[in-house]
């Protein structure tokens, strides 16, 4: 019989635990390039209410992070003309892991490396709870989507695209 797995102590979780943050946390079988359809079947929770951390850059190569549901995607064009910028585009994975010191694939919005600002898909907010990256490859918290919004300071935008 294996010993059940201990959620690990991360960035993000230690960011949330100095904010007071109430959370959850789920472990699952991480899987090279399955994305948030692998975390909803593994954790049994509808993909929408997973939420996806994708690092960005603007024309200028500064990062960016945008919050997305895990069933959707992020209108480039959209999110450039709404946060007025002339481009955005997702930053290559070294670039996304030297901004926020996680690995891609585990990249968590709280506790990264540099701040960075944070765009939220506005309709996050209108679910009841929410499962986003935990700081590693195969590790979700689980947490309401309003608690998000002192310690992130997020600008909202309505940038989906169904997948």
């Amino acid at each position: 019989m294996t010993k059940p797995e201990h959620a690990p102590e991360t960035q993000a979780t230690k960011f949330l635990k100095a904010h007071r943050v109430p959370f959850s946390s789920h472990l699952y079988a991480y899987e090279e390039h399955g994305g948030t359809r692998v975390s909803a079947r593994e954790l049994n929770v509808d993909e929408h209410a997973v939420v996806k951390t994708l690092v960005f850059e603007d024309e200028n190569a500064r990062p960016l992070i945008v919050l997305m549901h895990g069933d959707c995607k992020v209108s480039t064009r959209e999110l450039a003309r709404q946060i007025g910028c002339k481009k955005v585009e997702p930053c290559a994975p070294a670039a996304a892991n030297r901004h926020t010191g996680y690995l891609v694939g585990g990249t968590s919005p709280f506790g990264t490396k540099k701040q960075i600002p944070v765009y939220l898909e506005k309709t996050i907010l209108d679910l009841p709870l929410i499962y986003i990256n935990g700081g590693r490859r195969g590790f979700l918290v689980g947490m309401h989507p309003h608690d998000i919004l002192p310690m992130l300071n997020p600008k909202p935008v309505t940038a989906a695209l169904k997948a």
